[in-house]
């Protein structure tokens, strides 16, 4: 299974030139851009780990693809993206959010029941990927 969960997300990977003309356009809308981590890709798991600090002054793309290639080599094992936040009034929220990196293996998402008071069912989401401890998840 392929996690789709932001821009881009169903086209093949974005190349690292890819990455830079999206962060450029980013930069050229006066948005702050950072690269997070993950080994828990849930939808709801909105809290990645930062890589590093946001880039908010950042003239140049090439500082981000530079921040993902070293994110790559501590964490090339885990699911990556690249975040655009834009600070302005009125907004003050994520513009975009693309996936840059991915495991070599994603084993996906099963549907769980759960019986309830009445004779309810409730269904949530688990990853596959949570069964193992945290930071044994993509060895």
């Amino acid at each position: 299974m392929r996690l789709r969960q932001g821009q881009f997300s169903f086209l093949p990977d974005l190349t690292d030139d890819d990455i830079r003309t999206q962060a450029q356009y980013a930069i050229d809308n006066g948005w702050a851009v950072s690269v997070e981590y993950t080994d828990d890709p849930h939808p709801r798991n909105s809290y990645w780990e930062m890589w590093g600090h946001p880039m908010f002054d950042n003239p140049d793309a090439a500082a981000v693809v530079y921040e993902v290639n070293e994110c790559r080599k501590e964490h090339g094992s885990k699911y990556i993206r690249v975040l655009a936040f834009d600070a302005s009034a009125g907004w003050e929220s994520i513009r975009m959010s693309f996936i840059v990196n991915r495991p070599a293996e994603e084993p996906g998402f099963r549907v769980v029941r759960q019986e309830a008071e009445g004779r309810k069912i409730r269904y949530t989401i688990e990853s596959y990927a949570v069964r193992e401890p945290e930071g044994a998840r993509y060895a």
